[in-house]
């Protein structure tokens, strides 16, 4: 059933575990990650960005795409369409589009305008009954066009962001998007108990959860993080099993050209990596 993340993520928080967001490209996507979210009894989170938002036709799109799966496959479990790194116009037309939840990323402005901004995106989204992230910091890296120089967040200013009634927070933490260099220093616990002191009881969230040591993943959520984002890590899982399949030659095997069984060994993949993190994030029989 399609909710807002706000009550999926307070309960997170309270049982101290964190719940996936997981971001859809196409039908293949989405398909794999509401087949395993079901099967597992998870709560779980469609991440769309404003570039796959357009690579899908457009927001419209990706809701009716996803209400007829829902209602299809007979999915039961709480699932979020979430706006990822939304701008401040993208925010205002996944909300008028029937997103349940959106990010609004105004990391790259002052922090004035990033609370002006972002409290009207809260005001608006509130106001339909849909969940509202924001961030501090940047996330190192770039995905999908948004770039981050990966500044730590500063906890005041997370602090300030939070007293306008956001139902979760995005702070740079050192996390980066996309694959984890050789040098990355790892996460900075120490900036993400300061920043859960000063927002309290607020789901805090954790992007580029890709290759984030499975130690790390267990204390950033005891530091309060209940949301953790995947992309990468699922892209290179359907990239590598689809590639296997075609040097194989079973793409020239009867029919096996068809895109239902050239595109079945990547969506297993993306599958077998949900489940996987589903496991380490320990959402799994919490729907």
């Amino acid at each position: 059933m399609l909710v807002s993340a706000k009550e999926m993520l307070d309960k997170a928080l309270e049982g101290h575990y964190a719940v996936g967001q997981f971001n859809i490209n196409n039908l293949e996507w989405t398909k794999a990650i509401l087949e395993t979210a079901q099967e597992l009894k998870s709560p779980v989170i469609l991440g769309v960005s404003e570039g796959a938002g357009k690579y899908m036709t457009g927001y419209k799109t990706v809701v009716k795409m996803v209400e007829g799966m829902v209602e299809e496959m007979g999915i039961t479990v709480p699932v979020a369409i979430h706006l990822d790194h939304g701008s401040y116009e993208g925010a205002k037309k996944a909300i008028e589009a029937g997103f349940t939840s959106v990010m609004f990323d105004g990391s790259h402005y002052s922090i004035d305008e990033n609370v002006e901004k972002t409290k009207d995106i809260v005001n608006l989204a509130h106001s339909k009954g849909i969940s509202v992230e924001a961030e501090v910091g940047s996330i190192g890296g770039e995905e999908d066009g948004v770039v981050g120089t990966g500044e730590f967040a500063d906890p005041a200013e997370c602090k300030m962001i939070a007293d306008l009634g956001i139902d979760f927070l995005a702070a740079g933490i050192g996390n980066i998007h996309g694959v984890y260099p050789e040098n990355w220093q790892g996460l900075n616990f120490d900036v993400l108990a300061e920043i859960q002191k000063e927002v309290g009881k607020l789901p805090l969230v954790l992007h580029g959860g890709t290759g984030i040591p499975t130690d790390m993943i267990k204390e950033a959520i005891s530091l309060g993080v209940s949301k953790i984002n995947v992309n990468t890590e699922c892209q290179l899982a359907f990239a590598d099993a689809t590639r296997k399949y075609i040097e194989a030659g079973k793409d020239k095997e009867g029919k096996g050209f068809d895109p239902r069984k050239l595109l079945a060994p990547g969506t297993q993949a993306i599958k077998d990596t949900v489940k996987e993190k589903m496991e380490i994030f320990g959402s799994i029989g919490k729907a």
